[in-house]
């Protein structure tokens, strides 16, 4: 078997739930960016708004003086493909802007009326998360009669919109969006039918690290640090059930799981 892609996580916030202010100055975050570039990342992921449970909004201008500073440094020195976690188009086309190719969408082109056609003239990569409500109130009991059923319909007609409005089906990417409006049973049917969202036919990305739901199985794990086994079980449950990328924060460790995973697979094969 071949290895989902690895996007590393690299956010550039105050008050992110793993690793808010570390990497927060262009310094910080290009110094994090090459070391998860030298870890093994193919796609570096740079977010300016933290989307954890019971975040504030972070206005358009302040995002992009936080993210794009840091985009083209990492742009100037790796040719790699650079994604833009936004939900905000302005921040997405300045972020195309200055080097990144993906904007990585919590909201699935929602935010704004006018996502859908931002996202066909950038001509980037886009992935449509799915996501209930919005992070201040989206862990509020959620409630879902059939959850991997209902994401997987609500993602398609999304990705539907998007070529409605000129997206080229082939940028598209799903995530079903584990820890975003969702309780610890919704996020382990949703892992569990990961293939469902596969059979759609778009790719799907899994982003599942450090999540609190970890803590929930481990409730030793406290610290977003102390869920390197969790997150590592999940990103290669989704490499087994067909995921094309997995978003994590531990990259080394995630790379050298998902090529032991694919040797033995080629091994039994």
């Amino acid at each position: 078997m071949t290895r989902p892609r690895v996007m590393g996580i690299l956010n550039v916030t105050p008050d992110s739930f793993s690793d808010g202010g570390r990497h927060a100055s262009v310094e910080g975050g290009l110094a994090q960016a090459m070391k998860l570039i030298g870890d093994g990342a193919d796609i570096l992921d740079i977010g300016g708004e933290s989307t954890r449970p019971g975040a504030e909004p972070v206005p358009a201008d302040e995002e992009i003086a936080r993210t794009l500073p840091v985009i083209e440094a990492v742009h100037a020195r790796w040719h790699g493909p650079i994604s833009i976690d936004t939900m905000k188009p302005e921040v997405a086309r300045a972020a195309m802007a200055a080097g990144a190719t993906i904007w990585n969408d919590v909201t699935a082109l929602t935010f704004s009326p006018d996502s859908p056609a931002v996202a066909a003239d950038l001509g980037c990569e886009v992935v449509l998360m799915h996501m209930l409500g919005e992070p201040r109130s989206m862990q509020v009991e959620p409630r879902y009669d059939d959850v991997v059923a209902e994401v997987t319909a609500y993602l398609a007609e999304r990705a539907r919109v998007a070529e409605a409005a000129g997206v080229s089906r082939g940028r598209i990417t799903l995530d079903p969006g584990v820890g975003f409006g969702k309780t610890i049973e919704h996020n382990l049917a949703l892992i569990a039918g990961l293939g469902d969202l596969v059979r759609t036919g778009y790719p799907v990305l899994m982003g599942a690290s450090r999540k609190r739901m970890i803590r929930n199985i481990d409730p030793s794990a406290v610290e977003a640090g102390d869920r390197l086994g969790g997150s590592l079980a999940i990103a290669l449950d989704a490499a087994a059930r067909g995921a094309s990328i997995v978003r994590v924060h531990d990259v080394r460790e995630t790379v050298q799981a998902l090529a032991m995973q694919a040797a033995i697979g080629g091994a039994a094969s």
